[in-house]
């Protein structure tokens, strides 16, 4: 998929959101009130590519499913923090600990939850489903495909390859 996200070769950090981003931000509840969410494969295989790459990944959620724990023993992720209210605060905490600057820090989410995270970074991403308001903000690019449905791989790739420059 073609993608018009401006994003630069310095980008050494991506933190994600998870519900909006990795799954489309429904689920299925059952009779017994168990919840189920969809993840779509391709969005998992960026998380591989950009590990591979050397880029520091992590997750910040304000939920806390179990399905978080899923990523964080398949790759080895050490930054997986879920229940989180105040994203804002736990994504300076982790540019502090990795030494990372705003121009090194890429934050993808959907929602209004995430607008303390898109003040600390340069590189804010949004599907093309997330909520208007967060469309807007300034800065934010949205991605051409929705989340839970690829959004995250499509910034993956172009991180990667594509209209990746120097400081923009």
């Amino acid at each position: 998929m073609e993608s018009n996200l401006k994003l630069s070769k310095d980008i050494k950090m991506v933190i994600s959101d998870f519900d909006g981003v990795f799954t489309d931000g429904s689920f299925l509840l059952d009779e017994n009130l168990n919840q189920q969410k969809r993840v779509n494969f391709i969005d998992i295989m960026g998380v591989s590519i950009l590990l591979k790459k050397g880029i520091i990944f992590g997750i910040i959620s304000g939920e806390t499913t179990n399905i978080l724990e899923y990523f964080r023993e398949k790759f080895g992720i050490e930054e997986i923090h879920k229940g989180i209210r105040q994203k804002g605060i736990v994504l300076s905490s982790l540019m502090e600990k990795y030494n990372m600057n705003a121009d090194e820090v890429l934050y993808i989410g959907d929602d209004i939850n995430d607008i303390a995270a898109f003040e600390c970074v340069k590189y804010k991403i949004a599907p093309k489903n997330a909520n208007p308001i967060i469309k807007v903000m300034q800065g934010v690019q949205v991605t051409n495909a929705e989340g839970g449905s690829g959004a995250f791989r499509e910034m993956v790739d172009c991180l990667i390859s594509c209209n990746v420059q120097g400081n923009i």
